[in-house]
C-alpha cells in the first residue's frame, strides 16, 4: 500500500486528486487550511475503506513545509506520491495589486513546492521509488499581463519539474509538471475577480476529473510534463510560433477586458 500527500486538497484539482487515488488503492495524507472541509472528505473516503490523515495547515507560511515534514515523520507515514497542489492565482494590473499578496502567492507556489521537494525526495531516492506531481500551469509557457506573478511562479514550477525529471531519470523516482489550462473549480472565484471565467473560451474549460488522470498517467509513463486538452497543448505551442512580445500584447488584449 502506497501512501499520498496532496497539498490543497480540500477542493478542486486536489480534492478530485483524492477521489482518484483513493479509488486506485492509495492511502491518503491531505493537507489544506480547512480543517472542516477536509473533514468532511476524509468521512466521504474512509466510507470506501480509504486510510485518511488530515493535517490542517497554511502552506503559505514561513517554514510551512518543514513543520508539516516532522507532523508526517512524527506520525511515522512515508510518502511515496508527492502531489504539489496548493497554490493560488489573483488577477488586474501589476500595479494595482498588493505587494503582500504576491509574496504569499510566491512563499506558496514557488517556494514551498520546492521545500516539500526537498522533504520528501530523499526518502524516495533511498528507497528507489516514488513519484512527485508539481502542479504548474499552461500559464507557465508564456506571458500573463494581469496575472503577471501567477504566470511567473507557474513557470518557475513548470522549469523546475522539468530539471528535477532529467536528474532523477533511472532512479525508480518519477516526477511529472501538471499544466493544465482553465478547470471548472473555485480557482477563479478565489482570484477575487470572478469574472475572469468568463474570458475562457468553452472549449479550454475542463472538468477536474480528466486532468487528474492525465497526470496520473503521465507520471506512470514517466513524462516530464502533461498539458491536458487538445486545445490547450495548440496553446502552450503557440509561443514556439510566434514572438514572446506578440503573445504578450496579445494576452493583454484577452485578460485586460
Amino acid at each position: 500500500m502506497t501512501t499520498a500527500l496532496i497539498t490543497g486538497a480540500s477542493t478542486g484539482i486536489g480534492a478530485v486528486f483524492a477521489e482518484v487515488l483513493a479509488e486506485r488503492g492509495h492511502d491518503l495524507i491531505l493537507v489544506a487550511r480547512s480543517q472542516d472541509k477536509l473533514e468532511a472528505l476524509a468521512t466521504r473516503l474512509r466510507a470506501s475503506g480509504t486510510q485518511v490523515t488530515v493535517i490542517a495547515a497554511d502552506l503559505g507560511l514561513p517554514e510551512s513545509a518543514a513543520a508539516l515534514a516532522a507532523k508526517v515523520s512524527a506520525l511515522r507515514l512515508t510518502v511515496d506520491l508527492l502531489v504539489n497542489n496548493a497554490g493560488f492565482g489573483s488577477a488586474g494590473a501589476f500595479v494595482k495589486q498588493e505587494a503582500s499578496r504576491d509574496a504569499q502567492m510566491i512563499a506558496l507556489n514557488c517556494t514551498t513546492v520546492v521545500d516539500l521537494v526537498h522533504a520528501f525526495l530523499p526518502g524516495m531516492r533511498e528507497r528507489g521509488a516514488g513519484g512527485v506531481i508539481n502542479v504548474a500551469s499552461v500559464a507557465g509557457f508564456q506571458p500573463t499581463p494581469y496575472m503577471a506573478v501567477y504566470g511567473a511562479t507557474k513557470a518557475f514550477v513548470l522549469s523546475f519539474t522539468e530539471s528535477l525529471w532529467a536528474e532523477l531519470r533511472g532512479s525508480g523516482v518519477r516526477v511529472t509538471a501538471l499544466c493544465p489550462g482553465p478547470v471548472d473549480t473555485p480557482f477563479f472565484e478565489a482570484t477575487g475577480t470572478p469574472a475572469l471565467r468568463k474570458t475562457v473560451p468553452g472549449p479550454l474549460m475542463m472538468q477536474p476529473r480528466p486532468v487528474v488522470e492525465a497526470a496520473l498517467a503521465a507520471l506512470e509513463a514517466g513524462q516530464p510534463v502533461v498539458v491536458p486538452g487538445a486545445a490547450n497543448k495548440a496553446l502552450t505551442q503557440l509561443p514556439r510560433l510566434l514572438s514572446r512580445s506578440f503573445m504578450a500584447k496579445m494576452s493583454a488584449k484577452v485578460m485586460g477586458r
